[in-house]
């Protein structure tokens, strides 16, 4: 079926609009599930990580290189041990990663003029703008998470008095909150 000129012309920019969001919405969706996945994958490495940097205060040598520090952990906190953190990292990563999405699909559709000259070049910033902003937001989550995978493993910046022995990761939440 063919539409005349005038019709084609006729659509509506609510449904652009619409269209686009929900366009933004589905990418959002599947790039939230895959970063959920790399960092599922990746937190191991991250808590081996944090933990051979964070002995350099203590000047221990609890974590010699990676093998030693998988047997370590596996011995001594079992596989729940690394992903000690996980649960912040991950809130923190889908809060930034929608916040920026939306904010720049927003930004770019109703604040940007297409009559402005510049308007492709503003929208092509608006992402990495939105990232520094948005940043600022979900840094709790991410410092939350890496003081949880310190957290009473045995080495001193991870045990008071250095730092309190948390139970949770909201009680880590709460007592940065309150400081």
């Amino acid at each position: 079926q063919t539409f005349p000129l005038e019709d084609m012309e006729h659509v509506s920019n609510k449904d652009d609009v619409k269209t686009s969001l929900q366009k933004v919405v589905r990418e959002t969706s599947h790039e939230m599930m895959m970063q959920c996945v790399s960092r599922v994958v990746s937190h191991p490495f991250h808590v081996i990580s944090m933990r051979c940097m964070v002995q350099f205060v203590g000047r221990e040598v609890k974590y010699s290189g990676v093998f030693s520090a998988v047997g370590r952990i596996l011995k001594e906190e079992g596989i729940l041990g690394f992903f000690v953190g996980l649960i912040p990292h991950i809130l923190g990563d889908v809060i930034f990663l929608w916040c920026c999405n939306l904010l720049a699909h927003f930004i770019n559709t109703y604040a940007v003029d297409d009559n402005f000259s510049q308007a492709s070049v503003i929208r092509s910033y608006t992402k990495f703008v939105m990232g520094i902003a948005v940043s600022m937001l979900t840094y709790p989550f991410l410092l939350v998470g890496d003081l949880m995978a310190v957290n009473n493993c045995g080495l001193l910046a991870g045990l008071p008095p250095y730092a309190p022995a948390f139970t949770s990761w909201i009680h880590c939440w709460r007592y940065l909150s309150a400081q």
